[in-house]
């Protein structure tokens, strides 16, 4: 079974977004700020990270190029989610510098669940 770590700060977002992946295989793992993301992938391997950008103690954009430095993770797909374009105007975030993090795939919030199961399962079955 394939494992996929959310980590988001949205415990509603984790809880409905990981009966959804639950409901098409797959294992899903939690973590709700960028810390505990990043120790849990260490932990655990997963074939996939999705991540937020906007949280506490880490945002995703530097767990993101820590897990892409880590040579046992640089090869795990991280799918970066965020709300940062609605958010523009009221946070230091930028698409940019999500583009610097070597993430695999960028994802805006706020995301229709059918077009994040697409991802998961192009990321996933990718050879």
């Amino acid at each position: 079974m394939k494992k996929v770590l959310l980590v988001d700060d949205d415990v509603d977002f984790c809880e409905a977004t990981k009966l959804l992946l639950d409901s098409k295989g797959y294992e899903v793992l939690l973590a709700h700020d960028g810390k505990e993301g990043l120790d849990k992938a260490r932990a655990v391997k997963p074939d996939l990270v999705i991540l937020d950008v906007m949280m506490p103690e880490m945002n995703g954009y530097d767990v993101c190029v820590v897990l892409k430095a880590d040579p046992e993770l640089k090869n795990t797909p991280v799918l970066l989610l965020t709300a940062v374009d609605q958010n523009l105007f009221k946070t230091t975030y930028t698409q940019a510098m999500g583009l610097m993090t070597e993430a695999d795939d960028y994802i805006a919030k706020p995301v229709e669940p059918q077009d994040l199961v697409t991802r998961v399962e192009v990321w996933l079955n990718r050879d």
